[in-house]
């Protein structure tokens, strides 16, 4: 069971750290590569021919499964809702990248129209998930430490929504990458706060068993 407990966290920082990787290395090649603040994540993915976006998208998604995963083994004050929001943002990311491609300017094909509505999910949920959160992280001992944080990082959320959505109606879906990728920035970074505190939690509690023994 301890052995769960630490490894969740671990899976979570590697896909982050991974996803990371790749996405720098999808610009690696500007020539091929489409431009990023034109265009909405998931068609920056659909035009993407190194598939790095892809790949990265679907690390996240497995990050936040195991963050979830890790966060229900330690006994973390989430509650149900925040984690289900969670598991909509990972679940959101992997079908985005797995999904058939949605080619911009397709806005009345079906695939396009479910990309469009599962992206509103995943760009929502861990603003959603966070605002859930904050009090509870406050009120207790082992996550007060990140509760500011995640306050911080569910603002710039919710701040990052508002800028998308004003820049869907009004503002005509000029610089929508920008937005989008900011706001998903936000969003990777609290989920990384959550699966560090999650790896200081649980290999803190597992070397301090093992340092008794090692001095009895």
């Amino acid at each position: 069971m301890l052995a769960s407990k630490r490894l969740y966290p671990l899976i979570a920082c590697a896909g982050i750290v991974v996803a990371a990787v790749a996405a720098v290395a999808g610009q690696a090649d500007p020539v091929l590569s489409p431009n990023p603040l034109d265009l909405t994540i998931s068609e920056y993915a659909a035009l993407d021919r190194t598939g790095a976006t892809g790949f990265a998208m679907t690390a996240l998604g497995v990050a936040a499964f195991a963050v979830v995963a890790g966060l229900r083994a330690v006994g973390a004050p989430v509650g149900v809702l925040a984690e289900r929001l969670m598991l909509v943002w990972g679940a959101g990311l992997i079908v985005l990248a797995v999904l058939p491609s949605a080619i911009p300017g397709t806005g009345t094909d079906l695939v396009a129209q479910a990309y469009r509505y599962v992206s509103i999910a995943v760009l929502a949920a861990v603003p959603a998930a966070g605002g859930l959160t904050v009090a509870r992280f406050g009120e207790d001992e082992r996550w007060r430490p990140v509760a500011r944080p995640v306050e911080w990082l569910t603002l710039a959320g919710g701040f990052g929504l508002l800028a998308l959505t004003y820049v869907m109606l009004p503002g005509g879906g000029a610089l929508v990458g920008l937005v989008e990728w900011t706001l998903l920035g936000a969003e990777v970074a609290l989920v990384g706060v959550l699966a560090f505190r999650l790896v200081r939690l649980t290999w803190a509690r597992g070397a301090a068993p093992a340092s008794r023994a090692a001095l009895g």
